[in-house]
């Protein structure tokens, strides 16, 4: 299995554009691969192995989604360095106080994580952000 998803992962990296738009055979041979594999009876009585095949079976649809999609990568580590701040920031501090401080957080690590990801300033980005927040002043004539 292991095996598969790493030739799988290098056919992501050669896949081109229009590849996708069309079925490519390079995909169906893997996905072909996956099937056998998945078919395959392992007698084995070890839990943990027999939990993940039922897992990979239960969501087999799934676990080539990154070969069908352009903008799907093929691993979650973009996820994973997305909520390292936060995890930095609970053990520093230990926690979050209340539940709305960890949501404000949340909602400001979001913003300057979208805006790094889209090559904007991030300090011109929450300035504007805080400029629609301010109540706007009527002048008084």
């Amino acid at each position: 299995m292991k095996q598969l998803l790493l030739q799988a992962i290098e056919l992501k990296n050669q896949l081109q554009p229009n590849d996708y738009l069309n079925e490519d055979e390079r995909v169906k041979f893997l996905e072909t691969q996956l099937d056998s594999l998945l078919k395959t009876d392992l007698d084995t009585k070890n839990k943990k192995v027999q939990a993940f095949i039922k897992r990979l079976n239960k969501n087999r649809q799934s676990i080539f989604t990154f070969l069908h999609h352009l903008k799907v990568p093929p691993d979650n580590n973009a996820s994973e360095r997305a909520i390292r701040n936060a995890k930095v920031k609970m053990k520093v501090s230990n926690q979050f106080k209340v539940y709305a401080g960890a949501q404000r957080f949340a909602v400001l690590r979001s913003v300057i994580d979208t805006t790094i990801k889209n090559s904007q300033n991030v300090l011109n980005s929450l300035s504007f952000l805080a400029s629609l927040a301010r109540p706007q002043h009527k002048q008084k004539m």
